[in-house]
């Protein structure tokens, strides 16, 4: 892609830019700027994600022993409901979208902000009103349900804080709703002059098309939500039988948003993917439309695969087998992608720095976690792993492995375009390698123990899981310390970090043609594009329409 601004190198501190445009807590707080609101963005998901954090060590030093001597069944319960609320809701969810979307897609199409600038900071403040309720089912005793909510334990039998918990998910789900509204507006009205559909990044395909399973299938999770909160408060007999109500109509409305919310999570991961591949091995993204398509078919197919969930729930055999079809189906634009990034890479000049390190981990655990879907597809096989640990595994690949790998990567790629410092390469590169062999130590083991037979969910079990679990739990360990490390030297970095200059790493894409940290209007001039996205054959700068 060419364009555009031509920008000198400069002090960032004799520099006006976003990060010094105003200063104050209420400038902050108040700020239409969606590169500002990525940054609160950043820093909320950063604490969700800690907390979320501390719920799994709770997790694992809990399974070290066979016995569950460190707390009783039904805190077990509520520390394992917490930890998967945290994540899903208000970490892999909004990860990436939220803060490098926020962040960069205005940039990439050359806009100077979001379609709705004040809707993009009330997305932020729904986000966090959202959060305040689920800590206050924290703090006032915790929920036991699962993160999964399932009827009628949900809606009748629980006695803990359900109905505030679902609340915050309710409320955090309108930021989705209005954060996809906003993505998909912006990229249809403000693209700059020549930026056609087909010379989008791919980073913004990804975006968009998760951003339609925002807009088409949170309404559903919150209708969804509201339905169990009229049951519980009401006792209406929607989901209960005793009144006659149907705990499978739950869970056919639930698994409609929440197959879909898999792909809001990594479809923007994979969007970074395509970024990192080119950049670092200095060559187009092999077959961009198929990759692109793949994003919008992955977005298609997603809404058709629910029912997969519900094998063993006692649905029909036809039903079922229709479903294992259509799971099937969706692994194929999967493995498009999968297979173009490998052609991107065959024969390019690969350097193997950070968010590289990052791309490469993001293959290994997303195909491993891919794989193991296909197992969970199969109707037989489903049968005998349903609700064990190969399931904890499968979805933490994909979920967790893939999003994270993208996120980081993502986030290293993009920090020196954010803060306008470099961070320490040599502890980034070590961050790496701490995170994806302590991912693979901690969640490798669960396939094995899911595979034997342990269900997930209990708090104690037979001591001949006791290896496996040990595994898992010092893998989660080097997993943390791999976690923790980007967060001290990013953070050593905003101050004694090197200058990095508009483009550090030599890619191309609009961001990298305005200055480090961007000007609070992102250009000083509107660009006009001319050359498809990742024109690494072109590297010359063209003329710029004023």
């Amino acid at each position: 892609m060419s364009t555009a601004v031509a920008t000198a190198p400069e002090s960032i501190h004799r520099r006006r830019h976003y990060l010094n445009a105003d200063y104050g807590i209420r400038s902050w707080l108040f700020t239409t700027d969606h590169k500002r609101i990525a940054l609160l963005y950043l820093f909320s998901i950063t604490f969700f994600f800690a907390l979320g954090g501390l719920f799994a060590v709770l997790i694992r030093l809990e399974l070290l022993t066979p016995a569950g001597d460190l707390m009783t069944s039904d805190t077990y319960n509520k520390v394992f409901t917490m930890h998967g609320i945290m994540m899903v809701f208000f970490f892999l969810i909004p990860s990436v979208p939220a803060t490098l979307g926020n962040f960069l897609i205005p940039m990439m199409i050359g806009a100077r902000d979001l379609a709705f600038p004040k809707l993009n900071l009330a997305s932020w403040y729904l986000f966090m009103a959202g959060g305040v309720f689920a800590l206050y089912s924290v703090v006032t005793g915790g929920i036991d349900t699962g993160w999964t909510f399932y009827t009628p334990f949900s809606t009748t039998y629980s006695n803990t804080k359900v109905i505030p918990a679902a609340l915050g998910i309710l409320i955090a789900g309108f930021s989705s709703i209005f954060t996809g509204l906003n993505f998909i507006v912006t990229v249809h009205r403000m693209r700059a002059p020549g930026l056609t559909w087909f010379r989008l990044p791919l980073f913004v395909w990804a975006n968009y098309a998760a951003s339609l399973i925002m807009v088409l299938g949170t309404p559903v999770l919150a209708i969804t939500i509201i339905l169990v909160f009229l049951e519980r408060a009401f006792h209406i007999g929607i989901f209960d039988p005793r009144l006659g109500g149907d705990p499978i109509l739950f869970q056919h409305l639930f698994w409609f948003y929440s197959h879909p919310a898999v792909y809001i999570m990594i479809l923007p991961s994979m969007g970074v993917m395509s970024e990192l591949i080119s950049a670092f091995s200095r060559k187009r993204v092999f077959g961009y439309s198929f990759v692109a398509f793949s994003s919008v078919a992955i977005a298609v197919f997603g809404f058709l695969v629910w029912g997969h969930h519900m094998f063993v729930s006692g649905q029909s055999v036809y039903a079922a087998m229709v479903f294992s079809i259509l799971s099937y189906l969706v692994a194929i634009p999967s493995a498009v992608k999968v297979f173009n990034w490998t052609a991107t890479l065959y024969k390019g000049s690969v350097s193997y720095q950070t968010p590289m390190l990052y791309a490469f981990g993001f293959l290994g655990l997303f195909t491993i976690g891919g794989l193991t879907g296909l197992f969970l597809a199969a109707l037989g096989v489903d049968v005998h792993v349903t609700d064990t640990y190969f399931v904890v595994a499968h979805f933490h690949y994909i979920m967790v492995g893939g999003v994270i790998m993208g996120y980081l990567g993502g986030l290293h790629f993009w920090w020196p375009k954010i803060t306008g410092r470099l961070y320490p390469e040599g502890w980034a590169k070590l961050s790496a390698l701490v995170v994806f062999l302590g991912f693979n130590l901690t969640f490798f083991p669960q396939f094995v123990l899911g595979y034997l037979g342990m269900p997930r969910r209990y708090h104690a079990y037979p001591e001949e899981f006791q290896v496996l679990n040990v595994m898992s739990s010092a893998g989660a360990s080097i997993l943390g310390v791999g976690y923790l490390l980007p967060l001290f030297y990013l953070l050593w970095s905003m101050r004694y970090g090197p200058e990095a200059g508009p483009n550090p790493f030599d890619a191309r894409g609009l961001e990298w043609q305005t200055a480090s940290p961007p000007p609070t209007h992102n250009f000083e001039q509107v660009p006009i594009v001319q050359e498809e996205a990742y024109a690494y054959h072109a590297a010359q700068e063209v003329p710029v329409a004023g």
